[in-house]
């Protein structure tokens, strides 16, 4: 059974950082493709970027370029989005979601990924 579980969530000022885990089991972590995504109320859930946990293939929006990197630890089959220098737009709830890569790599539409993490929140204040 897949499972994806987010956490690291919490409130920050502008400024701050903070450091998302999505910790996954049930699939072979090396073979998947992931992403973290993100969602206001009210508005679409976005992609914020995306990896090959095979390695070598990563990519984050421009919105987020040079603030947030995305991390694995094969080991422990969790990936991780550091985010630094937090503005109050990056306010949401956080999802990570994976599906089997099968040759595809980049990811960022929600209908591209099989599973989903419940998520977590991220506040930033101004």
């Amino acid at each position: 059974q897949v499972r994806l579980v987010e956490s690291g969530g919490g409130s920050v000022q502008m400024g701050g950082n903070l450091t998302l885990s999505c910790t996954t089991s049930g699939f072979t972590f090396t073979d998947y493709c992931m992403g973290w995504f993100r969602q206001v109320p009210g508005q679409e859930r976005e992609g914020v970027g995306c990896q090959y946990n095979g390695g070598g293939s990563t990519y984050v929006t421009d919105s987020v370029k040079g603030r947030f990197i995305i991390k694995q630890d094969s080991a422990k089959n969790t990936l991780y989005l550091y985010m630094n220098n937090l503005k109050p737009e990056d306010t949401a709830v956080y999802y990570c979601a994976a599906s089997l890569c099968g040759g595809r790599w980049f990811r960022m539409d929600l209908d591209e990924y099989d599973y989903w993490g419940q998520g977590t929140q991220v506040t930033v204040s101004s």
